[in-house]
């Protein structure tokens, strides 16, 4: 699971680490550690190992340039994505730093880079999941400016078939009982509760079955 601050929360480094591995919150307290105790809660037979590549504050221009040691050289069976938040919010809180800004257009095509470079090395696939702001009203500026960032990723997404998350309408849903405060402070960095929305929504996207029942007899073998 690679991404920015909404993915790291918190994780563990260096993202290799055998001895810290298995212990305390190695995954960080967001999504990536929910996701993680669900599948192997639900599925025991698997041995699914959750790594969590985020990095706070990466752009997808950071991103690119840490793809190789941090995506691709951990040799993942699937890949999940979530980035783009930094890559808007920067256009806002920072507008006298354009250096910062990552542009649709250069957005979309490192976006479709990383995607077609490594498709070819997953025995699984890639989910790809869309930033978001966590703001009920449509015409904010950085709610419209997310919205199409959001339209980009579901666009990638569809040309290569990859599965594809739309976290802002999973929010949008949530947002019609509750404040946005109750979810995230900033309207970014999401508490328990929004952790656990973009977890179920990862995991709905991979047809997570909640009432799963393992078989005995495909118990692996313990070492």
């Amino acid at each position: 699971m690679i991404g920015d601050s909404v993915t790291d929360m918190g994780r563990i480094r260096p993202l290799q680490d055998g001895i810290s591995e298995g212990f305390g919150d190695q995954l960080g307290k967001g999504y990536p550690h929910i996701v993680c105790g669900m599948l192997n809660a639900v599925y025991p037979e698997r041995l699914i190992r959750v790594t969590n590549a985020g990095n706070s504050g990466n752009s997808i221009r950071a991103l690119k340039e840490r793809w190789q040691r941090d995506c691709l050289d951990p040799l993942p069976d699937w890949v999940s994505v979530l980035i783009g938040i930094n890559d808007v919010w920067r256009q806002f809180d920072t507008p006298h730093k354009p250096f910062n800004h990552i542009l649709p257009d250069e957005y979309e095509a490192t976006y479709r880079e990383l995607v077609e470079k490594t498709l070819p090395h997953l025995s699984g696939g890639m989910v790809l999941m869309t930033p978001y702001f966590i703001e009920t009203n449509t015409s904010d500026a950085m709610r419209a400016r997310m919205d199409e960032y959001g339209a980009i990723v579901k666009r990638v997404a569809a040309e290569y078939g990859t599965l594809f998350v739309d976290l802002q309408a999973e929010f949008n849903r949530i947002l019609q009982f509750r404040h946005s405060g109750n979810i995230a402070w900033d309207r970014v960095h999401p508490n328990l509760i929004g952790a656990t929305v973009i977890a179920r929504a990862l995991l709905n996207a991979l047809e997570f079955d909640y009432l799963h029942i393992p078989e005995a007899d495909n118990a692996p073998s313990q070492h």
